[in-house]
């Protein structure tokens, strides 16, 4: 373990990370400490020894998953004979090119699982690009910086892909397949680390990110194709939002209280001055709340968008009277109780699994429709707003929309939100020609953008 580790500190030292010999004695005796076997307990204690600043964190969690990860992918692959012999062949064979640069050595090192070179040569680039010299990469950019590395990737890949083909009749099928993979997946990783840019450059320093703009350019991004990293973004972007909405509504609500003057009420209460009017009583007009009735089509794509509506509606459901929620694909379920028990992220995961609703059925909205005019007639009435959110694509089935009809006449709105963009809604199984002439309101959304657009015009 210790050969190992002093191998990623060299790595590391190549790479532009400052690590002392102290830091090293002191990583050694903690790793005594802990279990080495359990990589988070391993990785805190390198972490934490040669990780000094916020950038360093980012460089060494780079180098890290490099070193520890990609760099031991195929271990289970040149563990067999055959291949790392071969493997051992094809770098000789590199190793005795009379035209060899230091670029191609580099290379060589990185295939035998020594990164250290191309380390080194990518942070003289780095380092290079930074300066203010008049050289030649200062001159013509990072691409002249990096072709020789370029070069010698393409020139070694083609050397292992000549030295396959003279091997053909001597190493089987799948030998030459390991080999091949082994060296493609290297050579990928050495490219990845030449084509990224600088990881100084992500580590804003002195620079506040401005939320408007972190906003918009989350906003413009569709459901559909969110990151990973990019929901958890969505989802804090939402809760700002959420309480900005909430602080506009109660000021909103408090200017309500400040109405006009009540004269009978002003007027009683002048009798106890004799008649002096000296406490004005103005009328207080409660602010009307609405009832919120939503179906979700849960089928695919679609429920990337109606998750993040229905976080909203339930981060603010206080701003309604009543908020009621059912999903469906071939079939109806009511999942108001799950909201109101759970919170708004553990409730999306329960209704993901724990719904009495088959999910691997065909979407059929009529089916739906007749469902839920069976069952929750009554949730409608003219205080309420029934918001739909789907493709309307029922798989060619009976769209049922006179059921549709009824319920919008015993609403207040009928409120369509199709997550698909708006020239593929009358094509296919598509029935929105069919319904939006039911609904009092029919639009896209398909991003934050146009999803908090339609949330400020329902609740302010």
């Amino acid at each position: 373990m210790q050969n190992l580790v002093l191998k990623f500190v060299s790595s590391s030292r190549a790479a532009g990370l400052r690590v002392s010999t102290s830091e090293v004695l002191d990583c050694f005796a903690q790793l005594r400490l802990v279990n080495p076997l359990d990589e988070r307990q391993f990785s805190a204690v390198l972490r934490a020894n040669f990780a000094k600043s916020l950038r360093d964190q980012k460089k060494f969690d780079d180098l890290y998953h490099l070193f520890f990860h990609e760099m031991r992918i195929n271990e289970e692959i040149t563990a067999s004979r055959p291949v790392a012999e071969n493997v051992r062949q094809i770098l000789e064979s590199l190793a005795t090119d009379p035209d060899r640069q230091p670029a191609d050595q580099a290379i060589r090192d990185f295939l035998a699982d020594d990164p250290h070179a191309y380390l080194e040569l990518l942070r003289e680039i780095e380092s290079e690009g930074d300066s203010g010299g008049r050289g030649l990469g200062s001159n013509l950019g990072s691409l002249v910086r990096r072709f020789p590395l370029m070069r010698a990737i393409e020139k070694t890949r083609r050397a292992a892909v000549a030295f396959l083909a003279d091997q053909r009749d001597m190493l089987d099928w799948e030998t030459r397949q390991d080999i091949e993979n082994h060296l493609n997946a290297r050579l990928d990783t050495a490219r990845r680390l030449l084509s990224r840019k600088n990881p100084e450059e992500d580590i804003p320093i002195n620079k506040k990110l401005n939320w408007d703009k972190h906003l918009n350019e989350l906003g413009e991004i569709a459901f559909t194709t969110l990151t990973p990293r990019e929901v958890e973004q969505m989802r804090a972007v939402i809760g700002q939002l959420v309480r900005k909405l909430k602080d506009t509504l109660s000021r909103r609500y408090a200017n309500r209280q400040r109405g006009a003057i009540d004269i009978k009420k002003t007027l009683r209460r002048a009798a106890k001055y004799q008649g002096i009017p000296l406490e004005i009583v103005r009328r207080r007009k409660p602010p009307r709340k609405g009832k919120i009735v939503v179906l979700c089509d849960v089928s695919g794509s679609v429920w990337s968008s109606a998750k993040f509506m229905l976080n909203m509606l339930y981060s603010l459901q206080e701003c309604f009277t009543k908020v009621r929620s059912f999903i469906f694909i071939a079939g109806l379920c009511e999942v108001t109780r799950l909201f109101e028990a759970y919170e708004i992220n553990q409730a999306i995961e329960k209704v993901l699994h724990e719904a009495d609703i088959e999910y691997g059925s065909s979407t059929d909205y009529g089916y739906t429709l007749r469902k839920f005019k069976a069952g929750y007639m009554d949730a409608l009435n003219k205080k309420t707003t029934l918001i739909i959110i789907g493709d309307g694509r029922s798989n060619y089935s009976n769209p049922e929309e006179g059921i549709l009809d009824e319920m919008r006449e015993k609403c207040r709105r009928v409120i369509w939100l199709n997550p698909e963009s708006v020239p593929f809604w009358y094509s296919g199984d598509s029935e929105m020609r069919t319904y939006e002439s039911y609904c009092h309101e029919v639009r896209p959304c398909q991003n934050l953008n146009q999803l908090t657009e339609f949330i400020k015009e329902l609740v302010l």
